[in-house]
């Protein structure tokens, strides 16, 4: 049985890093998705300071892009109070 990778960002989300605030914001351009089992998700969004960064974006990896700043914007987020 193949599980569903549980995905945090989409094409045309606009986030933040709540660490690098000098970055601006940032606009999803990319998703890949691997076909191999266990194999990752990534996005690549473009920053307002003209730079093109990649993050992994499978919630249950330890080093998604949730879990190491990326914010959403203008999203209501359960996770946090």
């Amino acid at each position: 049985m193949i599980m569903e990778k549980r995905l945090y960002l989409r094409i045309g989300d606009r986030v933040m890093h709540k660490r690098y605030c000098s970055w601006g914001y940032g606009d999803v351009i990319e998703e890949r998705h691997s076909e191999l089992p266990g194999g990752f998700c990534f996005v690549r969004i473009l920053f307002d300071d003209g730079n093109e960064r990649s993050f992994i974006n499978d919630l249950d990896n330890e080093l998604c892009c949730y879990y190491t700043g990326i914010l959403l914007i203008g999203q209501c987020n359960l996770w946090e109070t």
